[in-house]
């Protein structure tokens, strides 16, 4: 016969004045005799107190830590504490959680566990500032003032036995305790802070001894409600962050708006007379004054591209974007869009290759959208790329459909390719036809692009080129239906296509130019450093 162990029991064992909660294993071995039977039996008796208790309270403390992530405000920490420790009253009979204002002086209850319903636990809140200590229910101003523990005996003259909980089993072992229970209270507060979020106040079993082991459990517990509530309050404190700087932001939004509208109407204005001006062939301008209307438009232009694309990002923003999507010809329109470009593109000695065959389907998109989306990635292109091709292609892949912009150009450096897309971000040190620019009209692309459902992705190696990839779903479910061939109800923006076109050709003759004045100064350095012949 083998020896037995019959796991951990609990016993109530008198041995330093009161009936104490330990807990002991019994391992049951035979004794054989001269005869070879069993002659009795040896128990082996281990006590096992220290450990099951400790692994009884790691069970309270992961549980507090699991659950401090449900909590929205510093009350649901303190009443999702409380139910926690519900579960363990062996250790903590009764609970009471209380939280200070902000300047210390008042404390809320609002977290019980473990009492009696209608007891009359505490008066909620109470006033720390004038609270007679001598009168107080529980040592709250003290814990508070010395931040230490306080500790509170015949916890039952303060409220009667009947409102205290009962310990099944216990109830002999506990009427034989003179002091019934005692408590104690703790400030709730963190590791190096000054100042308390609250207090703890603790039952102590009264069938355990308040040593090291169970006095230091109180205090993790109270750390573990302070860690609780801090991460309640850095959470809000982020979450209000988050909500002053969103509010910011429409307000820098609605600066936007207003300051591009103001802009846009003067601009309109301006170009109309200039404009007028430049085709007048009854009174034709003198070339340098031609010269001089030209570069006014030019800029004009520039500025009016820009006051449309805050107009655009403000109005997607503040979500008064409004799409029409229409069945289109996605081919057919793509296909017109990119040879409005190509005058300018093979100007430039690049190759324009346009491979747009007809869909399956009609793709439905605003199409006001989907221009700017092609011009835009048309323009970066352009500005990138001086030897090569540039490649546009739209095709069907079923469940998308996907337009490519290819170029033979600088490239993107690896690094930067994750932020092409924020606004306002310009890759540096690159070469291109022009550092002007505002950096946000990829972010724009990607914003119209998402209107419809669809991503945006690119690809790029330093020096070989890059290609960014739009992609749509076809059909309507992923469009609002009530932006179905609706209405605009407001004033469209209006086609970008001249001032893509403008800045284009701008582009192209400033490099001309450039190339132009490179040549000459290099002929003159060539003749100034060439040798005199000697006069014959």
């Amino acid at each position: 016969m083998l020896a037995r162990n019959l796991g951990y029991h609990r016993v109530l064992l008198e041995r330093n004045g009161y009936p104490e909660e330990c807990y002991f294993t019994f391992s049951y071995s035979p004794i054989r005799d001269e005869s070879g039977g069993i002659g009795g039996v040896f128990t082996a008796v281990t006590e096992t107190t220290q450990q099951v208790l400790s692994e009884r309270r790691l069970d309270t403390l992961r549980e507090l830590a699991t659950s401090a992530y449900d909590a929205q405000t510093a009350e649901d920490a303190c009443q999702i504490a409380a139910r926690v420790l519900e579960k363990n009253t062996a250790d903590i009979p009764f609970a009471l959680l209380y939280l200070l204002d902000s300047d210390g002086k008042q404390a809320r209850l609002v977290g019980v566990s473990g009492f009696v319903d209608g007891a009359p636990i505490s008066p909620p809140p109470i006033n720390l500032s004038t609270l007679d200590e001598q009168d107080e229910v529980w040592p709250l101003a003290q814990a508070v003032h010395t931040g230490q523990a306080a500790f509170v005996t015949k916890v039952a003259g303060l409220f009667g036995p009947e409102h205290l909980p009962a310990f099944p089993n216990y109830e002999d072992a506990i009427d034989r305790v003179p002091t019934r229970q005692s408590a104690l209270a703790l400030p709730i507060i963190r590791p190096g802070q000054k100042e308390p979020y609250g207090l703890f106040v603790a039952g102590i079993s009264p069938i355990l001894q308040l040593n090291e082991h169970y006095q230091g459990f109180f205090t993790l517990v109270a750390s573990q409600v302070a860690a609780a509530v801090a991460n309640v309050h850095a959470y809000q404190e982020a979450r209000a962050q988050a909500d002053a700087l969103a509010e910011l932001d429409r307000a820098k939004t609605i600066f936007f708006s207003n300051v591009s509208h103001e802009f846009r109407t003067p601009l309109t204005l301006l170009l109309g007379p200039i404009e007028d001006a430049l085709a007048d062939t009854d009174h034709v301008l003198q070339a340098r004054q031609r010269e001089r209307l030209e570069i006014v438009r030019r800029n004009a232009l520039r500025l009016l591209k820009l006051v449309n694309i805050l107009l655009d990002f403000s109005r997607i923003e503040v979500g008064r974007a409004q799409a029409v999507y229409e069945p289109t010809d996605l081919a057919a329109l793509t296909t017109d869009l990119a040879s409005i470009f190509r005058s300018a593109i093979e100007r430039a000695g690049l190759r324009f290759e346009v491979d747009c065959p007809p869909l399956p389907e009609v793709v439905y998109v605003d199409r006001e959208m989907w221009e700017k989306i092609v011009l835009n990635l048309l323009s970066n292109a352009f500005k990138f790329t001086f030897a090569g091709q540039i490649t546009v292609a739209l095709r069907s892949t079923g469940d998308q459909v996907q337009l490519e912009v290819a170029d033979t150009g600088t490239g993107i450096p690896a690094e930067e390719l994750p932020l092409i897309f924020q606004r306002f971000h310009r890759v540096h040190n690159t070469h291109a036809r022009t550092h002007e620019g505002t950096g946000i009209g990829l972010s724009l692309v990607q914003e119209l692009v998402r209107l419809h459902g669809g991503t945006v992705q690119v690809e790029s190696a330093l020096g070989q080129g890059t290609t960014l990839t739009v992609s749509i779903p076809p059909g309507t479910s992923h469009l609002p239906a009530d932006r179905l061939r609706a209405a605009r109800k407001l004033q469209s923006i209006g086609s970008d296509t001249a001032y893509y076109i403008e800045e284009a050709q701008r582009l192209l003759l400033e490099s001309e130019t450039n190339a132009s004045a490179t040549k000459v100064q290099a002929t003159h350095q060539s003749q100034r450093s060439a040798p005199l012949r000697p006069a014959s």
